[in-house]
Order: C-alpha cells, then structure tokens, then sequence
C-alpha cells in the first residue's frame, strides 16, 4: 500500500479489537495513538490495566479451519499477521478441540508487542465525549462497556439509541481443590485439540436427583438486581447466565453446557451420567479451572453454595465468582457504511464487539479489518472488502449489510452474531459425492459443504491478500 502519508490513526480501546487495530495500522508503516482509560478508569468486569484483557471466558472457541466457521476465522486472521492469533497461539492451553489460552500470559504479550512497536503511542486516559475535531482518522473500539460520557456522545450524534443487551461471567476454581475421586479429565468424544491430548477438561457426573436438585436451587438462588436503566436489557443467547436456561425448563442445561454425551466416567463406567458439569482449563500453570458455560448473575454467597453441590466440587475454592454486565452496540447496518465508518461522520470507524458481532474472535478480526482500512485512509487510498465468501468478509456483511428490517413496529431485528456458516454466501455448487466417486449422505454432505466453503474462503482470500495487501499470504 503506497501513497502520501496524511495523518496518525487514533484507536481508542485496548481491548482485543482497539489492539488488533493499532497493530495492523502500525504494521502498515502509519503511525498509531492507541488510547486505554485503565488503570485511570476502571469497568465492571475488568481487573488489570493489561491491554486485550480476557474478562469473560479464555477460551476463542475451535480451532478446526476445515469444519467450524470460527477456527476458519482464525485461520483467516493468522494470515493477515494478527497480533491477537500470534499471542493467542504463544499462550494456548489445552482445551480439546478449541483454542484456549493463558489469560495472564496472552495480555501480556499483546501489551508487550504494542508497547515495542516503534509507530505505536499507548496513551492513559478516558475521552470524555467525541474525540477532538483534528483527529480526522479515529477507529472507535471500546466495546461493551464504553464509559457513559463517549456513549452519550455518539447517541447524540446519531440520534439513534444504542442496543444493549447484558453478558454473563463464568466462575473460576482452584484445580487443587477439586475432588478428582469423583470428577475425570476427558474431552467430549476424546477429541485432541491445539495443545492437548484428548483428556483436557474436568468432568463431574450427576444423578438425575442431584441435577433436579441443582436445576430447582439454580432458579430459586438470590440473583444480582437489576438497575432501573437494565431493566429491559435482553440476553444474548450465546451467553446466557446458566439460571436464565434453567428457567427455560428441566431440560435445558442437559441439552447445553451440562449433556453427558460422548464422556464415560472411568470411576463407574459402567452407570451413564444423568448430567455433566464441565472445566476448562484457565491459566497456563493449569492451577484453575473455569466451570464451562456457568456464566451466572447469582450472588456470591449463592454461587458458593450451589456450585459446591455439584460432585467434585464440594469443597471448591473460587479464584474468580461469575458476574454479570452489561453489553452495548450500534445498530451497525444503519448507521456504519460499508468500511465500518460512521454515516454522521466519517471521520469515526467503528470495531469490536459494539459493531454487533460477538465474541473474541469475531471482535479481533473486525479491529482488524478496521485497521487496515484506517491505514488505507491514511495514505490517501481505498481498500476493497475482504470477498464475501471468507470468514472475515461474511462477518463485515452481517455487521454492515440489510438488517434495517423490522420484526414488529419500533423492533430492529438486528442482533450480535458469532461467525457461523449461515452467514456465508451458499456455494455455487454444492458437493455431491466423496473423492472415491460415491454418494455423500446424510450428515456427510454437511461436513463436505463445510470443508468446500472454507477450501474457497482461504483461497478466496489469499488472492484478497495478493491483489490488494501486496503481502504474501502465510501457508
């Protein structure tokens, strides 16, 4: 990318998207202010001053490129040098078939790497309000917790209230204190995953008495009350706090986070888990352990009490208990063109999670693209769009696409999506038969129109990268 150099890009937000953003403006050759309000400035869910801090879960989901819409995403940014798939691959720890890392370890480096970089300036300190008038090129990535003032700022400038909806914590715990003669290490199927072998999560089996049980002290535990201004904020199912799916009915949690298919308890092989609680490992020391999918808006001393009632977790000790907060973004397909600019004024780009895209991964790779088309407008050029048919371009297509549309009058039905296969274009021809010349069946045909989307979306965008980066695509 060449031309006249015309201004510093100012990113603010160091999360996993402001930091993806600053790193590909800066590996670009433009200069880059990124702007973090920690420590001076603290949110609810944070705990450090470390930039792209994990708050939620430490886990970016699967990392199979062939089958599963994110690990192809991941794969996609690995080509684009992202800073957030280099740490993330540098800090992973084992997860079965997904891509999990050590929080501490992975915020460090991506501080480190930013803090290095030559055309990189971290300056400390909330903007209050719109950004200065002379910043003519801003990428705004403050994601779901942006302060009041600069939220404020931006409904006002687009006379549009933002969305919110509220995401939940999941509780972490001490590995040494869990009772390892009733739980096992197992993964779901024994499936072998980046840094593992195939026993990478903590199992805890229950009867159907005792998850009756738990399902009935989920539902009448004391939960965190609500503000008035939270009051009618919904969920994103995605990350629904566990209580909130067991109010959904009985069956529910055996059906997500708790189903005890494809593990057998080498304790009792021989007796079938009614339900199954799962952990994952958090940190790289593999000392804790996060409950999976036991995002929660219970009290603390509820947490306690009903998560130790889970067997192998009697005498469980909490380095971190669940928590709730809550989550804001844009109706992006109105208000952002299609290179993530604000109509109002474009002079502001937007990334991350409060563009309407949900999840690590996904929020990493809209700071991304944002990056490198902030690094375009600084030289006075234009980027094309990643093609439709890559992980990278079907997520740009939700965030900025047509869902302008109403479900009922005064209703946008646009929502937080993670990156699956339904928002890809559909292939123009989809597979039929296997390479030996037989007939795909069933499920098969799933799987070959999976592997036959990702084969093109990598090549899709390795010609992308050729034609428009001038970089070589990494193998």
């Amino acid at each position: 990318m060449t031309g006249p150099l015309s201004n510093t890009v100012h990113v603010i937000g160091a999360g996993l998207a402001g930091s993806e953003a600053a790193w590909q403006v800066a590996k670009s050759g433009v200069p880059v202010v990124l702007h973090e309000m920690r420590p001076d400035r603290m949110t609810e869910a944070h705990r450090t001053d470390g930039l792209a801090e994990l708050v939620c879960s430490n886990s970016f989901r699967s990392d199979d490129a062939a089958n599963n819409a994110v690990g192809l995403l991941h794969a996609e940014m690995r080509r684009l040098g992202s800073l957030i798939m280099r740490a993330a691959d540098a800090n992973q720890v084992p997860a079965g078939g997904a891509l999990a890392v050590d929080r501490d370890g992975f915020s460090a480096a991506v501080t480190k790497a930013l803090d290095d970089h030559p055309l990189i300036e971290i300056a400390r300190g909330e903007i209050k309000g719109l950004p200065p008038a002379e910043w003519s090129n801003v990428i705004v990535a403050t994601g779901p917790l942006t302060s009041a003032p600069l939220a404020d700022a931006i409904r006002e400038l687009t006379d549009e209230n933002a969305l919110a909806f509220f995401d939940a914590i999941a509780p972490i715990v001490h590995r040494e204190s869990i009772d390892m003669s009733v739980a096992w290490f197992q993964s779901r199927y024994d499936k072998v995953g980046p840094g593992g072998n195939g026993a990478d999560y903590i199992n805890c089996p229950m009867t159907k008495e005792q998850y009756d049980g738990f399902v009935a002290a989920l539902i009448a535990g004391e939960k965190t009350e609500f503000k008035e201004w939270e009051t009618n904020t919904p969920y994103f199912d995605g990350c629904l706090p566990i209580e909130v799916m067991a109010e959904r009915g009985p069956e529910t949690l055996r059906h997500g986070p708790m189903k005890p298919v494809g593990l057998t308890n080498p304790h009792d092989p021989a007796t079938k888990a009614y339900a199954i609680v799962q952990l994952r490992q958090d940190n790289k020391l593999g000392t804790l352990y996060n409950i999976v999918g036991f995002q929660t808006k219970l009290k603390y001393g509820e947490q306690q009490r009903i998560f130790r009632t889970i067997p192998g977790l009697e005498k469980a000790e909490f380095a971190r208990l669940g928590g709730l907060h809550r989550n804001t973004f844009l109706n992006s397909p109105k208000l952002l063109d299609g290179q993530l600019r604000l109509r109002a004024q474009p002079r502001l780009r937007f990334a991350g999670q409060m563009t309407g895209c949900e999840g690590y991964v996904e929020s990493a790779s809209v700071g991304l693209i944002a990056g490198l088309y902030a690094a375009a407008d600084a030289r006075g050029e234009t980027l094309a769009s990643p093609p439709s048919t890559t992980a990278l371009g079907s997520l740009l297509g939700h965030i900025t696409g047509g869902h302008i549309e109403t479900i009922e009058p005064g209703t946008r039905s646009f929502q937080p999506m993670n990156i699956n296969f339904g928002l890809f274009p559909p292939l123009a021809s989809a597979p039929t038969k296997k390479p030996d010349g037989t007939r795909l069946r069933g499920n098969e045909k799933t799987v070959a129109k999976k592997q036959a989307m990702s084969a093109l979306a990598l090549a899709d965008l390795d010609r992308w990268i050729a034609d428009h980066l001038r970089i070589a695509a990494a193998a």
